[in-house]
C-alpha cells in the first residue's frame, strides 16, 4: 500500500476512534503500532512500543508535570485560590464589572500554580459564579469570565502545554514557560478590557459589589501574598538561572504544602483527593505523549508532512496568506477535537511547513532555530485555549455548566464570544510583535 495513503487512512482511524470516545493516547498507539507494523515489520512495531514508553516514562524533565500539578492541587485544596479571589475583589470589586475583573486576575494567578485550565475555571467558578450572582451580574458575563479566565492555565506557566509541547518539537520546557508569561499577561489584559467595554455598552450588566475599607484590603492581600511568593521563586528561579524547571517543579511543590502546613487548612480526607487527582492527571499526560511518540514515526514514513510541506511551499501563498490558513485550520480542528489531541496529532504535519515556507524569513528568524519553535508554540498554546471554550467541545464550557447549573448552555456560549474575540486580537498582536514572546526566554541566565 502507498505510504500517503496508509497515512491518511490512520489519521482517519484516530478520528474514528475517537468519535467512539477512545482516549486519544490510545488511539494513537494502535494506529502508530498498526501502521509501523504494516510499513516496516511486528519486531520494528514491537521495539517502537517499548523503547518510547520506556524513554518517556524515564525521561526526566517530564517529572515537572507531577511536582506543578500537586502545587496546583494543594494550592486549591488548602483554600488559596479563594485567598486570591477575596484579594482581587476586595481591590476591584467596587466598581462596575469589579467582580468580573477580579475573576480574571483571580484565573491568572491562579493559572500560575495550577497549569490546568480546567483546575483554574472550577477553582475559581465555585468562588466567583456564586459571588457575582449574588450582585445581580448578567449571567453571560459571569459564565464567560469564568471560562476564558480558565483557559489561561495553560499559557501562564507552569503549562501542560507546554510541556507537551516542549516533548514533541525538543524545546526547552524553561524557555517555554518563559515564553508564556508575556502573552499570557497580554491576554490577561485584553480580557480586562473586554470586560470594561462590555460594561462600557452595558453598564447593568455589571453592577458594583461592596467597598472595602483598606485595613480589610491588606489584609486579603496578605493572605494572597503566598501565591505571589510561590510563583516568583518558582518561575523566577529559572528565569534567573537559580532552578532547572525540574528543580523549579520541586520547590513549588514544596512550598505549596508548607503554606497548607502554616495555614493548617489542609485536612488528613483532603491529602488522598490530592494525591488520587496529582496521579491520574499525570498518567493522562505521560499517556499522550507515549502515544505521539508511537504515532509520530509510523507518520514519517508515510511521508504527509514533507509531501504537505512541499505542496504548499509551491503554491506561493505568501507568509501571511499561509500563516493565516493555518492558525485558521487549528481553530476550526479546536472546535472538535480536544486540545491536547489536535496538538499532538498536527503539530508534526504543520510545523515543518511552516519551517520550510518563507514565514521564518517575514519573522527574520532561521527556519530551524529555536526562536521559530518557541514563537509558534506560543501562537499553539493560545489555539488550544481557544478550543476549550470553542462549541461543541469546549471543555470549559461544561466546567462553567457543572458550577452553574442554572445557566444554558446557550447564555454561555453567548458570554464567551467576546472573550473568543479577543483571543484572536492576542494571536494578531503576537504575529505582528514575535518578539513579545522571545524576550524572557532569549534573556534568561542559564
Amino acid at each position: 500500500m502507498d505510504p500517503t495513503l496508509l497515512g491518511i487512512l490512520g489519521l482517519a482511524s484516530i478520528l474514528v476512534l475517537m468519535s467512539q470516545r477512545v482516549p486519544v493516547a490510545i488511539a494513537m498507539i494502535v494506529v502508530g503500532f498498526a501502521g509501523l507494523w504494516i510499513l516496516n515489520s511486528w519486531p520494528a512495531a514491537l521495539a517502537t512500543l517499548v523503547t518510547e514508553t520506556w524513554s518517556t516514562a524515564i525521561f526526566y524533565e517530564l517529572i515537572v508535570i507531577p511536582f506543578f500539578v500537586l502545587m496546583g492541587n494543594v494550592a486549591g485544596a488548602c483554600g488559596m485560590s479563594r485567598d486570591l479571589y477575596d484579594a482581587a475583589n476586595a481591590w476591584v470589586g467596587w466598581m462596575r464589572g469589579g467582580l468580573a475583573h477580579g475573576t480574571v486576575l483571580g484565573c491568572t494567578g491562579f493559572a500560575a500554580l495550577s497549569g490546568s485550565s480546567v483546575a483554574s475555571a472550577l477553582t475559581i467558578g465555585r468562588v466567583a459564579l456564586p459571588e457575582m450572582a449574588r450582585f445581580g451580574y448578567d449571567r453571560k458575563l459571569a459564565a464567560g469570565a469564568v471560562a476564558a479566565g480558565g483557559t489561561l492555565g495553560i499559557l501562564i506557566p507552569p503549562s501542560a502545554g507546554f510541556v507537551i509541547y516542549a516533548i514533541l518539537t525538543e524545546e526547552s520546557i524553561g524557555r517555554l514557560f518563559l515564553a508564556g508569561v508575556i502573552p499570557g499577561i497580554l491576554l490577561a489584559s485584553i480580557f480586562l478590557v473586554t470586560i470594561f467595554i462590555q460594561i462600557a455598552i452595558r453598564p447593568g450588566i455589571g453592577p458594583a459589589a461592596r467597598r472595602y475599607d483598606w485595613r480589610e484590603k491588606r489584609r486579603t492581600l496578605a493572605r494572597g501574598l503566598s501565591i505571589v511568593f510561590i510563583i516568583a521563586v518558582s518561575i523566577g528561579g529559572i528565569y534567573g538561572g537559580v532552578f532547572t524547571p525540574v528543580e523549579a517543579a520541586a520547590v513549588g511543590a514544596v512550598l505549596a504544602v508548607f503554606f497548607a502546613a502554616l495555614r493548617r487548612r489542609l485536612p488528613p480526607s483532603a491529602v488522598r483527593s490530592v494525591l488520587l487527582n496529582t496521579v491520574s492527571t499525570t498518567v493522562m499526560i505521560y499517556f499522550i505523549i507515549i502515544g505521539a511518540a508511537v504515532f509520530s514515526p509510523f507518520l514519517a514514513l508515510t511521508q504527509i508532512p514533507e509531501n504537505l510541506a512541499g505542496a504548499l511551499t509551491a503554491l506561493d501563498l505568501g507568509p501571511i496568506t499561509l500563516l493565516a490558513i493555518i492558525l485558521l485550520a487549528f481553530i476550526a480542528l479546536g472546535t472538535f477535537l480536544d486540545g491536547f489531541a489536535m496538538m499532538v496529532l498536527v503539530l508534526p504535519i504543520v510545523l515543518p511547513i511552516v519551517e520550510q515556507s518563507q514565514i521564518p524569513e517575514f519573522l527574520g528568524m532561521r527556519p530551524d532555530s529555536s526562536d521559530l519553535r518557541i514563537w509558534f508554540g506560543v501562537l499553539m498554546v493560545i489555539i488550544l485555549e481557544m478550543a476549550l471554550i470553542s462549541p461543541p467541545v469546549g471543555m470549559n464550557v461544561f466546567v462553567v455548566k457543572g458550577v452553574a447549573r442554572d445557566v444554558p448552555m446557550r447564555d454561555i456560549y453567548v458570554g464567551i464570544l467576546p472573550f473568543w474575540a479577543a483571543m484572536m486580537v492576542c494571536l494578531a498582536i503576537l504575529v505582528a510583535f514575535p518578539q513579545l514572546s522571545l524576550i524572557l526566554p532569549n534573556t534568561m541566565l542559564e
